[in-house]
This record gives structure tokens, sequence and C-alpha cells, in this order.
């Protein structure tokens, strides 16, 4: 019989993983919280033209990476690759930013028919904000005061490189793509095959082009920064005064151009040299137009995502977060009476509610039940046999302790198990 295996490219997260998972999820919603950010959720599944019109059609999201089908009625569809699409279509599909500011997160998984590599997946998962209404340089110091936040609390500062550009306005980067042509096109027959064809189309993508071969070219190109309009070089200016008032350390990366076509003015991404190719941790930037562009009335924006696979990599190479998966609080025994011992379990999660408790299943003497209880890595193994059941009582072995065993009321088992659970809440 032919066994089945994950889709090359998306990965089971195991339960061993999953602390550390939990833990970084549990950093962003608090961290989101104390930034007084909105969740918001929308679907894996949206319209093609949704990317195609924001994304831009000359990226290689669009051309080669996209899930893109046609379902049954006939429409063309897409799993989502990026999230801002998708967030300010239900922004303003429901209102959401009509004449009012507004901060928004999200969470979950995006797609791309991408080589599987180290810290590039088929399926992998994104944190992002959105913020929608704010025009001035001050929100973009925001985001990056949530960033270096972040990785402070996981232990990651060390780790990671702030670098940033401005494009400028629309009207600045049209005046120098021309320049930018030019010199290029001077150097036609060296550039690479997806060069040539972002020439006509998008040449600023070739500026972020990863072929060490086009570096040289690349290097003698006009500076962008050097082209931006009097209004552009103000934002980035005050940008970075901000960024000095709050010590945060940053590089200008004129080549800094990201690779979807929404971007404009302040751009940045969060670089490391610790995960091979795949180097960028967190990215992203202004779209003020985006709303507009997708129907919407005219609301500046602008937002970032962050690879949650390669900063659990990076916690992992370093060993940031050591803490373990907390074990469980009791293991119940139960020596034939299972309908009471059932009864028991009840009764104490509803009296701890952050009790985590496993009450053994299944057959077994004493014996093998002991053994699962000390495997399970529980402080307490709760033995409940008939004379317990009589006297309503529970006998307690401590697993963990050089303590003696004891035999408790249910109302004292109650006291113990919530002191062992609240004790455990002030460690985390």
């Amino acid at each position: 019989m032919k066994k089945f295996q994950a889709i090359r490219g998306m990965n089971d997260i195991l339960p061993d993983e999953m602390f550390h998972w939990h833990f970084l999820e549990n950093t962003l919603r608090e961290l989101a919280n104390n930034f007084a950010y909105d969740e918001i959720r929308f679907p894996v599944l949206e319209s093609l033209g949704l990317f195609c019109r924001t994304i831009g059609e000359v990226t290689d999201i669009v051309e080669k990476e996209m899930y893109a089908f046609v379902d049954r009625n006939g429409d063309e569809l897409a799993l989502r690759p990026e999230g801002t699409a998708g967030c300010v279509r239900a922004a303003i599909e429901h209102g959401l930013i009509y004449n009012q500011t507004r901060r928004l997160w999200y969470m979950g998984p995006m797609y791309r028919h991408e080589r599987p590599q180290r810290g590039r997946y088929r399926q992998f998962y994104q944190f992002g904000l959105e913020a929608f209404g704010f025009s001035g340089p001050d929100i973009d110091g925001e985001m990056i005061l949530f960033l270096t936040q972040l990785w402070q609390r996981l232990g990651l500062t060390d780790y990671l490189e702030l670098q940033i550009n401005s494009l400028g306005t629309a009207a600045a980067r049209a005046l120098y793509r021309e320049k930018l042509v030019a010199y290029l096109s001077d150097y036609k027959d060296q550039l690479d095959e997806d060069s040539q064809r972002r020439l006509t189309m998008n040449p600023l993508r070739i500026l972020d082009s990863k072929n060490p071969a086009m570096e040289k070219i690349i290097a003698g190109a006009p500076n962008l920064m050097e082209h931006l309009d009097d209004e552009s070089k103000e934002h980035f200016e005050k940008f970075c005064q901000l960024l000095n008032a709050a010590n945060i350390t940053y590089t200008i990366n004129p080549r800094l151009v990201r690779g979807l076509d929404y971007y404009g003015k302040t751009v940045f991404e969060w670089v490391t040299t610790e995960l091979g190719a795949q180097g960028t941790v967190c990215a992203g930037g202004r779209y003020d137009s985006l709303v507009e562009q997708l129907g919407g009335h005219g609301t500046p924006g602008i937002g970032f995502s962050i690879g949650l696979e390669r900063v659990i990599e990076l916690m992992d190479v370093h060993k940031t977060v050591t803490s373990q998966p907390t074990n469980p609080h009791g293991y119940l025994l139960l020596m034939g009476c299972q309908a009471k011992g059932f009864a028991l379990s009840k009764f104490l999660r509803e009296q701890v509610p952050n009790l985590c408790l496993i009450t053994h299943c299944g057959s077994g003497n004493f014996k093998k039940q002991f053994k699962k209880a000390d495997k399970s890595g529980a402080q307490l193994a709760l033995i409940l046999g008939d004379d317990e059941v009589e006297n309503q009582t529970v006998t307690v072995k401590f697993l963990r302790e050089d303590k003696p065993q004891e035999t408790l009321s249910q109302t004292q088992l109650v006291t113990l198990l919530a002191q062992l659970a609240s004790q455990e809440e002030l460690n985390l």
C-alpha cells in the first residue's frame, strides 16, 4: 500500500517543536496588544486578479510562484502568497479604513511554488502589521520600534541588521527609471535572463538581483537616493531622526527596492548572515497608493511581514529560548474505578482551570500505570482506588520531589494543584 508523505516544501510542525512556535506567537500577540494593533483574519484563497494588480505582473511571485487555478465556476483563484493585499482588500470591503486611522495585525500560512531550500518553503508562516491613514514618518518609526522590541524579547538583537531606503514618490521613481534604463541598456548583453526581461517592465527589480555576476553592473547604477523629490527626502530624513532619537542602529542601503510593485517611499529589511542565502527575516515599507489602486479612497499605508520559520531557526541556532514545555501537573491512576475517576477529573479541571492533568485511559495494572505516570513527566501521581473512593480521598505521590506520599481529601488536592499551577505561571 502506498505511504503518503507531505507535499514537498510543505512541512509538518511536530509536537516537540511547538513550544518555540507558541513562545514566538504569544510574544507577537502580546507585543501587538502593547502597541494597540487589532487582529484581522482573512481567507487564504483570493481572486487571482487581487495579487496581479497589487504585487505586479512582472514579479517572480506572479510570474513563477503563485498557486493559481480555475475553480468549478470558472473563477480564477490563488492561494495567498503574502498578506498585505488580502488585508487591504478586507479593510476596504468592510469599511475599516474609511476616513479613519487603523492598526491591524495578522498571522498565518502563505503559499509560493518555489524551489524548497533552507529558510524557503512552499507553505510558510508570516506575521504582519499594517497601519492605515498615517502619512508621516512617525508610523514608519513605530513599525521599526515594534520590531526592535520584538528582537529584544526574543534575544535576537545581536544577530539582525536593519537596512533602510526610500523609493520616493511615483513621480520621482518615473524620472529615475528613465535614467536607470538608459544606464542598464548599455550593458544589455551582459544582463542575465531575468534582468533582460525586467529591463522594459520593471527595471528597479534588477537592483534587487541576487546573481553575483550582476554585482558590478548594479554597483555602477545611478543611486535612487540622489534622485528623490523634496517630499521624499524630507520624509526619509525625519524617519532617520526618529531612529536616531531611539538609538536604533541602521544602515542605508540604496539598492534596497523590495520585490513588490506597491511600495513607495520608506522600505526596510531586517537581515542576518546566520541563515545562508535566505537572509531576510523581516521586510516591509510604505504603500500609499495601494488602497486607492484597489478601489478604496486614497489612504496612506505601511506594513511589514516576518517569516516565522526563519525567526524560529534563528532562535534555535543561538538557543535564545532555553525554557522547556511545562510538564503535566498530575497523572491520575485508576485502580478499577474508571467512572469515579472520570468524575474526579471533571471536578479537578473545573476547580483548577489551568490544570494540566492526564487521566489514565485503557487497561493496565498499577505497576504499568505508574510507569506511564513517571514517563509522562507529571509532577504528581494521583492514585484513586477502592479505599480512596470509599473515603473520598486521593493518594498523592510526588514524582519529582523527595517528599513522603500523602493522602488528601479532594478539597486539599484542589488546593495543592492550584498552588502548582499558579507557581508555574509565575515562573513563565
